[in-house]
């Protein structure tokens, strides 16, 4: 069920979200402890502000209360936000978009011993990423295939 939340929310948001020339990053449903919660992470160059994410929330909110059956029929928190400076790389424009950015890497399985890396990418393509990593101090370039990754996301270095 909840991916099909995830789809029908995802369907109903993106027109209101593209009409105020933002982007839906992310649509998520998930429980936490004993409460629901569908978030719906927006963005737009130069960063969405809390006053447009209040604006999506009430758009998004009476679309909801429209809809019959109520495609969500237990009681949940509807949040509206930015994805973060730390933004999650899902979409291919995201991946796009990332290219000669610091970002992180979880991965399945471990790659040369490790499930996860940091590094700037340095390049992209359809099967694999090439991260340009510190391993021990030493820079080296590390090629990821993609069906490998788990989750990936920009990061800030420190």
């Amino acid at each position: 069920m909840d991916n099909n939340v995830v789809d029908i929310v995802t369907n109903l948001a993106t027109p209101i979200v593209d009409a105020h020339k933002f982007e839906l990053v992310d649509v998520e449903f998930v429980q936490e402890a004993k409460s629901w919660y569908l978030r719906l992470y927006i963005d737009k160059t130069g960063g969405i502000t809390i006053n447009e994410c209040a604006l999506v929330s009430d758009e998004v909110g009476e679309k909801l209360d429209e809809l019959d059956p109520d495609p969500i029929p237990q009681a949940y928190f509807l949040e509206v936000s930015s994805p973060g400076a730390e933004r999650p790389l899902k979409k291919e424009q995201d991946y796009e978009r990332a290219l000669n950015h610091y970002i992180h890497v979880s991965l399945y399985q471990k790659l040369d011993g490790e499930k996860a890396y940091e590094g700037t990418m340095t390049d992209l393509t359809p099967d694999e990423l090439t991260l340009k990593v510190n391993l021990k101090g030493r820079i080296k370039d590390l090629t990821i295939p993609r069906d490998k990754i788990a989750k990936a996301r920009l990061a800030i270095k420190f």
